[in-house]
């Protein structure tokens, strides 16, 4: 694994959760925030914990934003602040900037001043949430971007035989790309494999075939 020299901006619920996550996961992590206190609370779970205001660009130039391969702007509820630092990190050279929106709005906003990634962590959450009470058949997604998604399945009643007598790819337009039986991967399955009960399919494909393939699954 790369080790990431990441940015964390904003350490309420949100931002803390990220940072600490990606320290406990082996990244260098600087975690900055306007309040002593939150800065504090996070001081010995990150690399580097500071007080800095980074709707400010001369306090974000002082600690290197561009030198960071990823920044993450979590400021919640203080909209103005979360742009300027969007802006600021942008303009001040940073790869890849992934800032949190409120709402709709804010995320259009975000958008067109350059973050790289836009999340709404509640809404984001919300959608995955419900997909799951709908189709508790479907065990992960993966935005991949650009329409496309992996996503994990388990095999069902609808999901038996070959994967040739299924052809998921001429009927969904959906690519297998790997089987997982009893805690072991099968990668690149061939056509005469054939699916058992709790079997769990990996898939790649775009949203809308994605779709297709959920409502034929959940009927």
């Amino acid at each position: 694994m790369k080790i990431k020299q990441c940015l964390v901006i904003g350490l309420g619920r949100f931002g803390t959760a990220v940072a600490t996550t990606l320290y406990e996961m082996g990244h260098e992590v600087v975690a900055v925030d306007h309040n002593e206190e939150n800065v504090e609370r996070v001081m010995n779970l990150v690399t580097h914990a500071a007080i800095v205001d980074a709707s400010d660009e001369r306090a974000l130039r002082s600690i290197g934003v561009g030198d960071f391969d990823v920044v993450v702007v979590a400021i919640g509820t203080d909209v103005q602040a979360n742009i300027l630092a969007t802006m600021n990190a942008k303009s001040l050279g940073a790869t890849y900037v992934v800032t949190k929106a409120v709402d709709e709005m804010a995320r259009r906003v975000l958008e067109r001043i350059g973050a790289d990634l836009v999340i709404r962590p509640e809404h984001d959450m919300g959608v995955r949430l419900a997909r799951q009470i709908a189709t508790p058949n479907i065990v992960d997604t993966l935005d991949l971007g650009g329409d496309y998604a992996i996503v994990e399945i388990e095999a069902n009643d609808r999901l038996k035989g070959t994967l040739r007598d299924l052809n998921l790819t001429g009927r969904f337009g959906v690519q297998i790309i790997a089987i997982s039986r009893a805690g072991k991967i099968e990668m690149t399955p061939r056509a005469e494999d054939e699916l058992r009960p709790h079997d769990k399919l990996v898939l790649i494909g775009t949203s809308h075939n994605i779709d297709e393939l959920r409502r034929y699954l959940g009927e």
